[in-house]
């Protein structure tokens, strides 16, 4: 999953972080999916911050930092 938001446009992923359960459930889906795929300890804990209700909030900071730096929050 988090192979297939990387290669979408920009602006789809704007999009798809900007609405809060659609941001949720793409979220949840990238983070978890890369931290199986790469683990780590800091990708952990970003997964259990995001799968607790502030990930929408987190979602919203990562839709901001799309914007500016065309990746993820601490990815």
């Amino acid at each position: 999953m988090d192979n297939w938001f990387h290669k979408r446009n920009k602006l789809i992923q704007i999009i798809l972080l900007l609405i809060p359960v659609v941001n949720y459930i793409v979220e949840f889906l990238v983070r978890w999916s890369a931290f199986f795929r790469k683990g780590g300890i800091l990708r952990f804990i970003i997964c259990i911050l995001v799968t607790i209700p502030t990930g929408i909030i987190i979602g919203w900071l990562d839709m901001i930092w799309v914007l500016l730096f065309n990746k993820l929050l601490l990815e």
